[in-house]
């Protein structure tokens, strides 16, 4: 018995092992995994609730109308919903325009190949590696909440679902694409009119959230410079959120546009300028910590002085902001601040130059006055964009009359990742067609079909094969659900009542999982797929072998796509950050030697797009290169900027003939800089030193007021320069041909 016993003590300790390393301690089922099922949050279930019942109602609709495929009508409600009214809309117009686009290529696609099944493939994969190619070229990131490429992503689908059905019965296709026309039209018409029904004053939580973004944007910037200002020096280049989220900020903008309807003026336009100054406010940041970290060395009292008047400031802009709609004492203190600076400069030069008939005043004491104008300088400089900021941020919050201010959306295009997604996308379906062609696989054209559809969607993405796994996951679960559902559930019911009844808490659950962030995209799958599994209609129902012909190409599909997305061009990290950093190098030669200057919000926003890009695809890298790469970008933002400044400068010609040569021959430099193979890097440090150790010289050898104040412009630029290209050689110089292996 003892024997017995202490078996049985053993084998339950193994099970509550076995449990332990399932559900680790600290693990709560409740909080972590079904919260988003039985506690949702009030607006979670409010989406979920409106996008099953409208899904339902197209569903029926369809089926009343006798369509031939009413589940494409309910699957369209689900592609279309989205959490806000003004993303449900975005995302139904561009759907709206990729299906037209979608629909007249798969028109023209079977009536030109009806009885050439290689040809008809081959223009199927080119055709949607057409619009993937176009997709990634559109403006804005390519993420799932652009709807630009979405309407991309919608053509492909669409292209793919009529194509790959009229095929099949070439005699029909108008008829084929006219009633997958319709099921797309009835269900975007019907989410765009029922989701509008439960909006209430849309127009003005659109403006509260325009200012609330703005809000977050620059009370984080705020207290970012105001802990620079306070000593911590590495401080901008430790906070990875404020860039990032200016940049999710922004991207949601177009959104409230849509929400404030047709009467809205541009308060849209002003929101994105608005934000576009805070990053440039941020930028002026790392120009004043370059200076405060180099020769400039410890600040004088002055300096010190205004620097804690503006230190205050900026933390308590954030609640007078907020405590009023009126802008003008928040500028009005500003102003102050700004004359602060101004006085210190001019009370500087006074002390440097001295009245008429007095002794030439000490050269070291010259040296040390000119560095610190520079840094009252550079702090009047974050004075001023914070001005223009607010300016942008007012105009948004109360619109102007007669205004035509617009601030185009930036479009940095990669043709290099736009080539490869579309050849990505191109392969994997032109195999998937092979694999039929060879096979003659009776459900092979569902197969091609599901292929072409992730195809579509997810080879805009730099990581297609992490989306396609969970829209595996997601796709598995449907199969699952819809297979009780098919084998048992919907075997007795009759009428289209009870068909909704057995489908509503399925339905339900698969959009309380999409409002999950770490369920999304299977969520996602879950909801497109379920309708196609279910296949309901007016005269039969799907039974047990139509069921398993088209679970088992759904899920085929899907794990040949994850594969064949890891295989054929896979997304590298490391070549990712090794492309980024050649085109940083490349783009500080550009900014040098340019005909056409880039403007300073350009390359603001170029260079923040690449950090967002970067710690959006960072996975498992070590954080030690990581924030070699991220000081890196920011680093070289700073160095362009004030490249372009003095451009600006040598273009005005007021500097003495001297100072314009030295100049002139540092720009030479940096138009040869770190190229790929030899470097220039060395070459370039050394003569930005050259050019500040001649204007020191020169400072102190002219009289004229204008002179001294474009001198010391250019010395500061040159100082930030120098500064960045000491303390960044790793990144910058590209004789050492990979990053990462040297900062392991």
């Amino acid at each position: 018995m003892k024997g017995l016993e202490l078996s049985l003590t053993r084998f339950q300790d193994q099970i509550r092992a076995f449990f332990r390393r399932l559900w680790p301690p600290g693990m709560t089922l409740r909080q972590d995994h079904l919260r988003w099922l039985y506690a949702p949050g009030i607006f979670t279930f409010g989406y979920a609730l409106r996008t099953t019942i409208t899904s339902l109602i197209a569903l029926g609709i369809a089926l009343w109308w006798e369509l031939g495929s009413p589940q494409w009508a309910a699957l369209t409600v689900w592609m279309v919903a989205q959490g806000t009214r003004g993303k449900s809309v975005a995302k139904a117009r561009w759907h709206l325009f990729g299906m037209v686009v979608g629909t007249i290529c798969a028109v023209l696609l079977v009536a030109a190949f009806p009885q050439a099944p290689l040809m008809f493939i081959l223009l199927l994969a080119i055709g949607i590696g057409t619009f993937c190619f176009i997709g990634t070229l559109l403006p804005g990131p390519a993420t799932m909440t652009n709807y630009r490429i979405h309407g991309m992503r919608a053509s492909g689908f669409t292209y793919a679902i009529i194509s790959l059905d009229g095929i099949a019965d070439p005699q029909n296709i108008f008829m084929t694409a006219m009633s997958r026309a319709t099921y797309i039209v009835l269900g975007i018409v019907l989410e765009s009119t029922v989701s509008s029904l439960f909006q209430f004053k849309l127009a003005k939580r659109a403006e509260d959230r325009l200012a609330d973004n703005f809000m977050t944007a620059i009370n984080g910037a705020a207290q970012t410079l105001a802990s620079l200002l306070s000593g911590n020096t590495q401080v901008l280049k430790q906070a990875r959120g404020v860039f990032s989220n200016i940049t999710t900020l922004s991207d949601q903008i177009e959104f409230a546009e849509v929400e404030m309807g047709a009467h809205r003026g541009h308060e849209g336009d002003h929101a994105r300028a608005a934000l576009a100054r805070v990053a440039m406010l941020l930028t002026r940041g790392l120009d004043l910590a370059a200076l405060m970290q180099g020769p400039v060395g410890q600040p004088d009292a002055a300096f010190n002085a205004t620097s804690s008047k503006v230190q205050a400031f900026l933390k308590d802009m954030a609640g007078e902001l907020e405590a009023s709609d009126d802008i003008h004492p928040v500028l009005a203190r500003l102003a102050e601040l700004q004359a602060a600076c101004r006085q210190s400069v001019v009370d500087s030069l006074n002390q440097e130059m001295g009245s008429p008939g007095s002794l030439p005043v000490d050269p070291q004491l010259v040296q040390m006055l000119s560095q610190q104008r520079m840094l009252n300088y550079a702090l009047g400089q974050i004075l001023d964009e914070l001005e223009q900021a607010l300016i942008q941020f007012d105009a948004s919050r109360n619109p102007l009359a007669h205004d035509h201010f617009h601030y185009r959306l930036k479009t940095f295009r990669d043709w290099q990742q736009a080539f490869t997604n579309s050849l990505r996308a191109s392969v994997t379906i032109f195999g998937a067609g092979v694999i039929w062609i060879t096979t003659a696989w009776s459900a092979g054209l569902t197969f091609i079909m599901f292929v072409s559809i992730v195809c579509s969607l997810f080879s805009t993405l730099e990581k297609p094969a992490l989306a396609t796994r969970a829209f595996l996951g997601g796709a598995i679960i449907a199969s699952v659900v819809a297979g009780v559902l098919v084998l048992w559930r919907l075997a007795s019911p009759t009428t289209y009542e009870i068909l909704a009844l057995c489908l509503f808490l399925p339905m339900l659950a698969g959009g309380l999982a999409f409002a999950y962030p770490a369920l999304i995209l299977g969520a996602v799958s879950y909801n497109l797929f379920l309708p196609i599994l279910l296949g309901p209609g007016n005269q039969s129902r799907l039974d047990e072998v139509a069921f398993f012909n088209t679970a088992m190409p759904l899920v085929v599909g899907l794990w040949y796509a994850m594969w064949a997305f890891r295989l054929v061009l896979p997304f590298d990290t490391n070549d990712m950050r090794w492309q980024m950093r050649t085109g940083i190098l490349r783009g500080l030669r550009y900014v040098a030697r340019a005909r056409t200057l880039p403007t300073t919000l350009y390359v603001v926003e170029h260079n923040v797009d690449r950090f967002v890009r970067l710690l959006t695809n960072a996975e498992n890298t070590p954080d030690t290169i990581i924030d070699a790469y991220l000081q890196g970008i920011l680093s070289a933002m700073t160095i362009g900027l004030n490249i372009i400044r003095l451009r600006a400068i040598l273009e005005r010609h007021l500097l003495p003939p001297e100072a314009q040569r030295v100049l002139g021959e540092m720009m030479g430099r940096m138009a040869q800089f770190s190229g790929r193979y030899g470097g220039h890097y060395g070459r370039t440090a050394r003569s930005a030193k050259f050019a500040i150790v001649h204007l020191q010289q020169l400072a102190g050898q002219t009289d004229n007021l204008g002179v001294r104040l474009e001198i010391d412009s250019a010395l500061g630029c040159l100082y930030v320069i120098s500064f960045e290209l000491d303390h960044n050689q790793k990144f910058f110089d590209a004789s050492s041909p990979y990053l990462d292996p040297v900062m392991a």
